[in-house]
């Protein structure tokens, strides 16, 4: 497999890692929680490479570079939309991954124009959206790197990823209610995120379509063959 490079622009308080591929209408895709824009690789090589495919590391992730003293992802949001900027790139698509996906979600609310069709996989708008035996796992990680930090371990960058997780991420209700973009939501069979709470969210954004994706799980859907076709076509038909 072809490698791809890693290149970086520099905005006011942040340093982007990324990875573009291919060529076509721009297609921006966003990692989840503790990941990475290497989720990617094989998607902008093989799966997407009909797009301009951007994979890019959010702040406090992977390779990009920024001081911080926490995350949100109405953050990480805002930079997507200066890192487009800074491209020159005026619309582009997008695919978000778990907390990738709730970035996608404020891309839609604060710039439409810009990001006129987007998936969100597994969102979470709320953190009672999580699962109760993930987030038990997620609280009891926390507190392991509360510890290790008191002790004198460096566990900041960790501390701030769990923050995310354990924070509702900042969206109201009316908000969703006014998205303009063209969501399609996607989630796994066997999903950190309850059906029940996409079901809402699909309720709430205007003309959303939510598909239960078989066979997989919150880690795997992301390489899932139905998932990767299923997006592939929806993107497709935007074209």
């Amino acid at each position: 497999m072809s490698k791809l490079q890693t290149e970086f622009v520099s905005l006011d308080d942040i340093q982007v890692a990324y990875c573009q591929h291919g060529s076509g209408k721009a297609l921006i895709l966003l990692h989840g929680n503790s990941g990475s824009k290497a989720a990617f690789k094989k998607h902008q090589l093989e799966s997407f490479a009909d797009f301009h495919t951007f994979a890019l590391d959010s702040r406090g992730h992977g390779q990009s570079r920024s001081h911080d003293a926490s995350l949100s992802i109405s953050h990480i949001a805002d930079d997507v939309i200066r890192f487009c900027q800074a491209m020159h790139i005026q619309q582009a698509y997008v695919i978000g991954y778990s907390d990738g996906g709730n970035v996608a979600l404020f891309l839609a609310h604060k710039a439409p124009r810009m990001f006129p069709r987007l998936i969100a996989i597994s969102p979470n708008y709320l953190v009672s959206g999580t699962t109760d035996s993930t987030l038990q796992t997620f609280n009891r990680i926390y507190k392991v790197l509360q510890f290790l930090d008191r002790i004198g371990f460096n566990m900041k960058k960790y501390i701030m990823r769990f923050d995310l997780m354990l924070t509702d991420i900042g969206i109201t209700e009316e908000e969703l209610q006014g998205i303009q973009t063209d969501v399609r939501i996607l989630y796994a069979e066997d999903d950190m995120v309850k059906e029940e709470h996409l079901l809402r969210l699909a309720e709430l954004v205007p003309g959303a379509s939510l598909q239960r994706i078989p066979g997989c799980t919150h880690l795997s859907i992301i390489s899932n063959p139905q998932a990767i076709a299923v997006m592939r076509g929806w993107l497709l038909e935007g074209e």
